[in-house]
């Protein structure tokens, strides 16, 4: 984990993380088959043993006599979300690029997509230099790098310098117009990373600190600091947010071509910031996921969609903890993973029975 969300989000969750564990299971059928009600059970129980308040949701989708089936936990409780909403910026970004496209001209689309991505540079200095960048690693880089390095570093490797960089490129509003136009009313993105992290470390001035400024404020800091979750920069969203976005992103639905949706997965299906001990708990092997994590002391999220070969059928998932409990993030993380990976588990055998 990154020093930059271990120094930034380990400041109080207060008021957020002791809410009541409500679990609501939805369906077509008139009634579960027993699988299914043990299903529903089993993960109740099993996100109980988690700290914190919860923040859950799985939808899989009707397939033709298949009904469709729903389980949630807190569903539009908002939570912090950490770096999970970088995958906002990066449908964003790729929607502006896509709008540039034409299909009129003789060159493939796809081809049209990579050469856009390929050409555009941003520049990397101190303007959007932040912490928690191991890619791009300031002050040390700088000079003009490709939109999509810069889109990669940010989902693959949760490089809030790329983050930064994104967010200036596709103008943070845009990201909010989207995100209103979609209707995930209940989802907030910051206008830069280094802004929040200033705001939460107490900075006064934080819409304007600079990374000589934020340097200074990690070594020495007087001020008394801020909670993640509050009225003026944060990211935080629902378990219903994440879900109805990854619902309709993933089928295509806010994209015009299908080159574009190839790309938003591609970079999707390599994001994965867990550090590598962690990372084989994401998921079984023999699914194919596309998710964005995010995490931070007191904060744990991942959502997503998931394939399921053998079923031909989609799972889509949020899951969030917030906690404020002295329990430590190296010790919470491996029990959370462990536990998504369980009733991915179940998912795929209840539905492999069906």
């Amino acid at each position: 984990m990154s020093q930059f969300r271990r120094t930034f989000l380990s400041t109080s969750l207060s008021g957020v993380a002791t809410a009541t564990l409500i679990a609501t299971t939805q369906h077509t059928a008139k009634s579960d088959p027993p699988n299914l009600e043990k299903l529903s059970t089993e993960i109740t129980n099993a996100f109980a043993q988690l700290p914190g308040q919860k923040g859950l949701k799985l939808l899989i989708p009707a397939l033709r006599k298949q009904p469709d089936w729903s389980f949630s936990i807190n569903p539009d409780t908002v939570l912090v979300c950490a770096s999970a909403f970088k995958v906002f910026v990066l449908a964003e970004a790729l929607r502006q690029v896509e709008a540039s496209l034409n299909p009129e001209e003789q060159k493939p689309l796809v081809d049209q997509l990579e050469e856009k991505l390929a050409l555009l540079e941003l520049v990397l200095d101190e303007s959007v230099y932040t912490i928690g960048s191991d890619v791009f690693n300031p002050p040390d880089l700088s000079g003009k790098v490709l939109l999509k390095t810069v889109l990669q570093a940010m989902m693959l490797s949760s490089d809030n310098t790329a983050t930064d960089m994104a967010l200036k490129f596709v103008n943070p509003d845009r990201v909010r117009q989207f995100l209103h136009q979609i209707g995930l009313q209940n989802t907030r993105i910051p206008d830069s990373t280094r802004q929040f992290g200033a705001y939460v470390l107490g900075y006064p001035q934080w819409q304007t600190i600079t990374w000589a400024q934020l340097l200074e404020l990690l070594q020495n800091n007087p001020y008394e600091p801020r909670p993640p979750l509050n009225n003026d920069i944060t990211f935080a969203s629902t378990a219903s947010d994440f879900v109805s976005f990854y619902s309709r992103t993933l089928q295509g639905q806010f994209f015009n071509y299908a080159e574009t949706l190839d790309r938003f997965k591609a970079i999707l299906s390599i994001s994965d910031s867990f550090p590598l001990k962690d990372s084989w708990r994401s998921q079984p092997l023999g699914m194919n996921v596309f998710m964005k994590h995010g995490w931070g002391q007191g904060i744990l999220c991942r959502a997503g969609g998931l394939w399921l070969p053998a079923a031909k059928r989609w799972l889509y998932f949020s899951m969030t903890l917030n906690w404020d409990s002295p329990e430590p993030l190296e010790q919470v993380q491996p029990r959370f993973l462990n536990t998504a990976n369980q009733v991915f588990v179940w998912i795929r055998d209840v539905l492999d029975c069906q």
